[in-house]
Parts: structure tokens; sequence; C-alpha cells
């Protein structure tokens, strides 16, 4: 088994907190043990933590994207921009290690994968006003 590096183990830390968007009676430590099971997951204690203290913090998480994401409410965004923002605040209020310039560019990423280019530009602003009001 390849060790991962750290963009993919945020893209299984996404992958759980937008599964949980569709299961919020799961718990996150259930989906991922799940995802293991069936291989569609590897190992990742960063993965696990990072959705885990998404999961955790979520109502002051969706504060700051209702709050820095004018006019839009958190059940307006698609579930997939919804998830890759939850990481990356997340990331950037409680993981100090990491540069807030990777969370944002990470996020942008995913978003390219995941979501539309308009959602990616959402993001990025979003994630930008955020880190320019700490």
């Amino acid at each position: 088994m390849n060790k991962m590096n750290r963009s993919q183990e945020r893209e299984q830390a996404f992958i759980l907190v937008f599964e949980k968007a569709f299961n919020p009676e799961c718990e996150i430590e259930d989906i991922f043990n799940l995802a293991l099971e069936s291989e569609f997951m590897e190992p990742s204690d960063f993965a696990i933590n990072l959705a885990k203290t998404t999961v955790d913090n979520i109502s002051q998480i969706d504060d700051k994207i209702t709050q820095f994401a004018r006019g839009w409410t958190t059940e307006r965004i698609t579930k997939v921009s919804l998830s890759i923002l939850r990481i990356a605040i997340c990331e950037m209020i409680y993981f100090d290690d990491i540069p807030e310039g990777v969370s944002i560019n990470e996020a942008v990423e995913l978003a390219k994968t995941y979501a539309s280019k308009e959602e990616g530009a959402f993001i990025n602003g979003v994630l930008g006003s955020i880190s320019r009001n700490k």
C-alpha cells in the first residue's frame, strides 16, 4: 500500500464530510470504517482527524460560511461545495500547522475535480474573505 500524500488524505476527508451530509445520523468514524472495509479508502489519521474535527465543529464552521458567503445560506450551496468549504475552514481555524494558503489552494483543487468552475471561484472567494478577515 502506497503512503498517501496530504492532498489525497484531504480528499478522503472531503469524501467523508460529503457522505456525512447525506447520512447525518451516522457517526463519521462509522462512515470511515465502512469505507475502509470496502477498500474505498486507505487508513489515514489525518483524514479521519480532519473529517471528525469538521463534523464536531460544524455549527461554528457553518456560521463562518454564512458570514462570508454573502447572500448564500448553507442550504443553497451544493453539498459538494459546502463539504469542500467546511474542511478548508476547519483547517484554517483548527489546524495551526497548515498555512491558510495551502488550505485555500487545496480546496480550489478539490473544486476543480468535484465541482463546477463557478463553484471553484465561489469557494476561493469565500475562503479568501475569511483569510483576510482573521
